[in-house]
């Protein structure tokens, strides 16, 4: 089995900025040159996190709006008294959706549904530069 680890870079404007990455994932997996296999995707970050989604302006609404309700941007934080960055909420939201997915491919191609894209979202309250890892196994 081989291994291929690329990279995909992102700029975001951070305040939970879900940005759809479906794209670059297909062409990090078509450029690995393997065939079949998982494509595994990393973010080595503490106040963002990765799933899939059907990237359309409601769901994207409802998404945002279920992040506010369960981790309030607006509620106290032991993170934010510690450090006094005011981001506490931007690590309970990351650490509630998780900072990876696999995703199989068969033909150079993603396995995912009709509706379903990949989304990176930015929690944390400033614009940030992301740098995720993409790991390729397959042959």
């Amino acid at each position: 089995m081989a291994v291929k680890t690329l990279t995909i870079l992102l700029s975001t404007r951070g305040n939970t900025d879900i940005q759809d990455i479906t794209g670059e994932v297909g062409r990090a997996v078509d450029q690995s040159g393997l065939t079949s296999g998982i494509v595994t995707l990393f973010c080595p970050s503490a106040t963002s996190a990765l799933t899939t989604i059907e990237f359309e302006s409601g769901c994207l609404s409802d998404l945002a709006r279920m992040f506010e309700t369960i981790a309030s941007s607006r509620q106290e934080y032991a993170h934010n008294a510690r450090w006094d960055d005011g981001n506490g909420h931007s690590h309970v939201r990351a650490a509630l959706l998780g900072p990876s997915l696999t995703v199989p491919f068969v033909d150079r191609r993603l396995t995912l549904g009709t509706w379903q894209q990949i989304i990176h979202v930015d929690f944390d309250n400033r614009s940030r530069r992301r740098e995720l890892v993409v790991q390729v196994m397959g042959e």
